[in-house]
């Protein structure tokens, strides 16, 4: 099942359809919401906290994201550039795109944007590591695509309650590795592929978070 761009769209059924046994067909399924249908029968969908030591919390109707639209993809993208992704469902029926803020409480986080020069122009199939001080976060670039949907070609890193990532490492997929020292937190990082040594440089955007910042570093093979 697909949802065409053209609201007006509408496909015939295949055969007869035999309402006796509960079956239905909707020829445009933006209708989905109008005629009342749904293809998932009307399961809600669930939002499950990680709690630690492989253990999770469905909190779905607590966030109300327990909506039975029949999702068929969930991405994660911070729009408010607050550090705290927001998520976009998209549905089959009940409206095209829910999105929900994340009102999580405030953390520090970092945002990494990559622009390869030996790789590929946006780092797809970089591995980002994060070292702290009591742990270690690992990440690759391979932006979610799915069901009409697609998610961005950045990585948001979770720190807690950590003020300041010790080694921030970046193994670009051409083989270079670029090495950051005691970076700053609570911002936007666009870091480019080199092997020079370079600056850092404050550069706010009107998309980015407050503090964006571009860097290029020490590169290694």
């Amino acid at each position: 099942m697909s949802q065409p761009f053209n609201t007006n769209a509408a496909t015939p059924a295949l055969r007869e359809i035999d309402r006796s046994a509960g079956e239905f067909w909707v020829s445009n399924p933006w209708e989905f919401a109008i005629r009342r249908e749904n293809l998932s029968g009307y399961e809600r969908n669930a939002v499950f906290l990680n709690l630690g030591n492989a253990r999770f919390a469905n909190i779905g109707h607590l966030t109300t994201a327990d909506n039975n639209g029949d999702g068929r993809t969930a991405i994660g993208c911070d729009i408010t550039g607050d550090g705290r992704p927001e998520l976009f469902v998209r549905q089959a029926g009940g409206g095209p795109l829910r999105i929900y803020r994340n009102r999580f409480p405030p953390a520090h986080y970092l945002t990494v944007s990559l622009q390869g020069s030996s790789s590929n122009r946006q780092g797809i199939g970089a591995r980002v590591i994060a070292h702290l001080d009591k742990t270690t976060i690992r990440r690759e670039l391979f932006p979610v695509a799915n069901f009409l949907s697609q998610a961005p070609a950045r990585l948001t890193l979770g720190l807690g309650q950590a003020d300041r990532i010790r080694r921030l490492e970046i193994r670009w997929p051409s083989g270079i590795v670029q090495i950051l020292k005691n970076v700053a937190v609570d911002r936007h990082l666009v870091i480019k592929e080199t092997r020079a040594t370079g600056q850092v440089t404050d550069t706010p955007t009107a998309h980015d978070s407050p503090s964006s910042s571009r860097i290029s570093s020490q590169g290694t093979r």
